[in-house]
């Protein structure tokens, strides 16, 4: 009872929606005995279902390692866990499986009336008694209700990305880790370092946007709004963070990787957004600016540099991404510490 009441008050004493993660599926770990426990999110692209990692822990506390780092994948079809996908076509509150190595699955979704984004996935060597699968019952029940007061606060009510004002947290959590990293103590600087992992802002608009509005309504414009944030979620990275901003304005936190990857990333969606049938619209397109963010400068700063790369890109073109630094170096732009130009500021 102590080991319980110590994991409920470490979940409801989280803010965020990465760390109320990781405190359930340690929760779940620990009082189930579970040698495997996941949060799964299930999105929906182009009509079909996929359920990609969020969060995972095995035995001993041991994190498992990210199975989403290829951004162009939106996750294994549902196809692949027919247990599951026959629980969520009944609405059931939960369902049981053996996988190839012979141990039990059980899987809880989380149901917000009758949608269900996220799911427990709990792997257990000998299967889940009546108690067991009570206690972790109540541990989901919390888990649904403070995820539900958290959506409330942090996610856009179109979109469900998250919304402004849970982006100069994520930004600064980031820059923490980042500060973090270049001052561990024995381990060489990296400056000369090639393919050097950084972390990256990069700004999206929908190109003429206006001009959808205007010609199908308002309507339409929102589906637009939501068929491109799915896009965003799909392209992007498990532990990268996608916000809207407003509008048809978003901006997506690229944690550590390398330049050439975070081009890629970036460009991959980009043309998966280029290559989408909107209905009725047809064709939509995006322009990208994105920076690397460095500990030394301000968030106003850092959206200021994204920002101009994707005016640039707007300005030559548009349908493309723009690397400011790589601007800067071409002479194509010049530094100033802020944009005054910025609809974000």
């Amino acid at each position: 009872m102590d080991s319980l009441l110590r994991h409920m008050v470490d979940m409801t004493g989280h803010r965020d929606h990465t760390m109320l993660d990781i405190s359930v599926i340690s929760a779940v770990q620990e009082l189930a005995g579970a040698t495997q426990t996941r949060v799964l999110a299930i999105a929906t692209v182009c009509g079909q279902r996929f359920v990609r990692s969020r969060a995972c822990i095995r035995a001993g506390g041991v994190a498992c390692p990210d199975e989403s780092m290829d951004a162009g994948s939106p996750g294994e079809p549902i196809a692949a866990f027919p247990a599951l996908a026959h629980c969520l076509e009944r609405h059931d509150s939960r369902a049981e499986g053996v996988n190839a190595d012979g141990l039990r699955i059980l899987w809880l979704p989380i149901w917000f009336g009758d949608k269900a984004d996220t799911c427990l996935e709990i792997t257990h060597e000998h299967g889940f008694t009546g108690e067991s699968i009570h206690t972790i019952s109540g541990i989901v029940s919390v888990y649904r209700n403070f995820q539900n007061l958290l959506d409330y606060s942090e996610r856009d009510s179109l979109t469900g990305l998250l919304n402004r004002k849970t982006f100069d947290d994520q930004l600064a959590r980031m820059l923490h880790c980042a500060d973090t990293e270049t001052r561990v103590p024995g381990q060489p600087e990296r400056r000369h370092h090639v393919a050097e992992e950084k972390q990256w802002l990069a700004v999206v608009d929908v190109d003429h946007f206006k001009g959808v509005n205007d010609r199908f309504g308002h309507l339409y414009g929102d589906e637009v709004l939501i068929l491109v944030a799915n896009l965003l979620q799909s392209s992007f990275r498990a532990q990268d963070r996608v916000f809207r901003f407003g509008g048809e304005e978003f901006v997506v936190l690229l944690r550590s990787t390398t330049l050439e990857n975070a081009r890629r990333i970036i460009d991959r969606f980009r043309t998966n957004v280029e290559t989408h049938e909107f209905p009725q619209v047809g064709r939509v397109t995006v322009s990208v600016g994105f920076t690397s963010i460095r500990v030394a400068d301000s968030p106003v700063v850092t959206l200021g540099h994204a920002d101009q790369a994707l005016y640039f890109a707007k300005a030559n073109g548009r349908n493309r991404a723009c690397h400011y630094e790589e601007l800067v170096a071409g002479g194509l732009l010049q530094t100033v510490a802020t944009n005054d130009t910025a609809e974000f500021f």
